[in-house]
């Protein structure tokens, strides 16, 4: 197990800086990680910084809570893909989510996958806020969606990822979706937990390497 091709590597930071996000990227290809995800502004930094190398571009939008218009979160998608983004890590809007829109839910999920085209599109479900019913719930909503990944926590809830959430999200979605666990994962030990349960990707800010 290669844990390297299953990092996307994160700085969300409100405080980083051009400096940091260099940083980012030159410890990610020296790493051999998948991506690097970071803020939309830094989007073009991050794909320059990059250009000459295998490591993919992940920006985040309707960060971190979801609660944005879609047209905004649509606008954000739009302006990082031109950027040079390879990937979106988009928030659910959790609140409409817990209301039960779930049409609502999926036809935004739907119009940023459909804006993205062939780019992936990860859903952010912020697992911390659902109980083991509205995650199922969830899960369907992402599958049905069109989306590429569910991924568990934007880091900044109230907490991260759980093997028990992950094990939830594996049963509904099996191989027909792929799984990225993120929030509080710092090392090699927890990472190869996820691994083995299925997941596809970890999210996390700590440099994590085989041992």
């Amino acid at each position: 197990m290669k844990i390297n091709n299953y990092i996307d590597y994160t700085l969300l930071s409100a405080t980083a800086t051009p400096s940091d996000i260099k940083k980012l990227c030159t410890d990610a290809n020296t790493h051999d990680f998948h991506a690097v995800c970071v803020n939309g502004h830094y989007t073009g930094l991050a794909n320059i910084a990059l250009s000459n190398s295998k490591v993919k571009v992940a920006s985040v939008i309707g960060f971190p809570l979801g609660a944005m218009s879609t047209k905004s979160k649509l606008y954000e998608a739009q302006e990082c893909i031109s950027d040079g983004a390879d990937e979106i890590d988009m928030v659910m809007n959790i609140g409409v989510f817990k209301s039960k829109d779930y049409k609502f839910v999926q036809n935004e999920i739907e119009t940023i996958k459909k804006a993205i085209g062939m780019n992936t599109l990860k859903v952010i479900v912020e697992t911390c806020y659902l109980n083991n019913e509205e995650l199922k719930t969830a899960c369907e909503i992402v599958l049905n969606s069109g989306a590429d990944f569910i991924k568990t926590s934007t880091g900044f809830g109230t907490a991260g990822a759980t093997l028990e959430n992950v094990a939830v999200m594996k049963e509904m979605v099996g191989d027909k979706l792929k799984i990225k666990a993120s929030g509080g994962i710092k090392n090699t030990e927890t990472a190869k937990k996820y691994i083995e349960l299925g997941v596809s990707r970890i999210g996390t800010s700590t440099i994590i390497l085989n041992d």
